[in-house]
């Protein structure tokens, strides 16, 4: 059995306080669990403007004290987010990362474009992940952009385009579990290319549905992540609010 906590948006940041209270809410809760998390994967938008010293304040996401698997997102900067999270030599092409968690595989994928608030994977990207698939092991794909529209007008303008390319690559390889990603702050169930496509809620804020309001976000709701659960071949996926 492997258990995932996945969390998104964290949009770390000078504001008061606000944003590092609520990563130090998810740090507790994670680390007060009764049977501790094998991994935290966090998929982008790590920091609010890409600075260093949110990037400092993002450590306290490694106290939970086991594997941090962390991609950017549209508000990351690659060459900060290296050198501050990876400990690797600042680089402006795309951050792509292959982790290991027991017998699963994270394929970490960069889908964002600097200066945009959109998403596409790069061809490099794709011929990357498509080796890393050809491994055969049980894979997690994992990026900020989900590839599909999920209902919402602005969040849907500023998806992973692309996407017919994204699904040929997937086409070839059975041994996807599931497709993670972040960007649009709300716990999200869909499939994309036949895989289920699992989006985290956000942890600075939450999406307000067209339908519940205005559609913008809920800065006053408690963060909130999910947990993945593999087991005998199968996939199970818990969403949690953080008190």
């Amino acid at each position: 059995m492997t258990l995932i906590a996945h969390v998104s948006d964290t949009h770390l940041a000078d504001d008061g306080g606000h944003s590092t209270g609520r990563v130090d809410r998810v740090v507790r809760y994670l680390r007060g669990l009764r049977r501790p998390v094998d991994a935290v994967l966090v998929t982008g938008d790590v920091a609010d403007h890409g600075l260093p010293a949110e990037y400092a304040a993002a450590k306290a996401l490694a106290e939970v004290g086991v594997p941090l698997l962390q991609l950017p997102g549209n508000h990351d900067e690659r060459s900060a987010f290296r050198q501050a999270l990876l400990g690797v030599a600042p680089d402006g092409g795309p951050v792509d990362q292959v982790a290991r968690v027991g017998d699963l595989v994270f394929a970490l994928c960069d889908s964002s474009i600097p200066g945009r608030a959109d998403g596409l994977l790069a061809p490099a990207t794709l011929t990357w992940l498509d080796g890393v698939l050809a491994e055969g092991a049980p894979t997690f794909v994992c990026f900020h952009h989900p590839p599909v529209p999920i209902g919402h007008p602005e969040a849907d303008r500023m998806r992973q385009f692309g996407e017919e390319r994204l699904a040929e690559v997937l086409g070839r390889h059975p041994n996807v579990v599931a497709l993670l990603c972040g960007h649009i702050h709300s716990a999200t169930v869909s499939t994309f290319a036949g895989v289920p496509l699992l989006a985290a809620p956000g942890v600075a804020s939450t999406l307000v549905l067209p339908w519940e309001d205005d559609g913008g976000l809920d800065r006053d709701a408690p963060p909130a992540l999910a947990f993945h659960l593999f087991e005998d071949g199968r996939l199970t996926t818990h969403y949690r609010l953080v008190p």
